[in-house]
This record gives C-alpha cells, structure tokens and sequence, in this order.
C-alpha cells in the first residue's frame, strides 16, 4: 500500500509540473500573440506570461458568459480563448493608462 501512494504520489507531482508547464507556455504564446496585435505594451516575456495567463481566466470567463462554443479543443483552444482575453486585457490596460505629458 506504501508503495502506490508512492507512485500515486508522484504521477500527481508529476500532473502538477506538467499543467504549470502548460499554463506557462499558454500563457507565452497567448501573450506573445497578443502584444503582437494589439501592438505591446512593452511588457516582456515574463510580463507577456501574465498578460496571457490572466488572459486565459478573462477569456474563459467571457467565452463562458457569453455562451460561445470552441470550434476546436485541446490546447489550440485554451490557446485561442487565452489570446482573446489577452487582447481584452491589453485593450483595457490601454484605455486605463494614463499618459502624462514630460515636462
């Protein structure tokens, strides 16, 4: 019994790095995407990674709200609904940024 929660312990050690992994790159590639076409905000790859997973809840939370349906699944999905709550987000962070004149 020690020795599979053992092994149990580790297959889920395992899923836990593995679905970290999978938030960071979608994330990455969301961000990317999205400073890309909404044009940046100069933010990095480590800001791009933010940008894309707060992306991610944004986009599933207005996918969700809003009723609409993935054509795809998988990981292209989560990518796609990652990258529309990216530029959302950029958008919103443009429209609140204030911008003071240099003096």
């Amino acid at each position: 019994m020690g020795r599979a929660a053992t092994a149990g312990g580790s297959s889920f050690t395992s899923g836990v790095n593995v679905d970290l992994i999978t938030w960071l790159i979608v994330g990455l590639v969301a961000g990317l995407l999205a400073s890309a076409v909404v044009g940046g905000i100069g933010s990095g790859i480590i800001g791009d990674i933010i940008v894309g997973v707060v992306g991610a809840v944004l986009g599933g939370w207005i996918f969700s709200t809003l009723r609409i349906a993935l054509p795809i699944g998988g990981l292209p999905g989560t990518i796609l609904v990652a990258f529309v709550g990216a530029v959302v987000l950029l958008l919103l962070i443009r429209m609140v940024r204030t911008r003071r004149p240099l003096t």
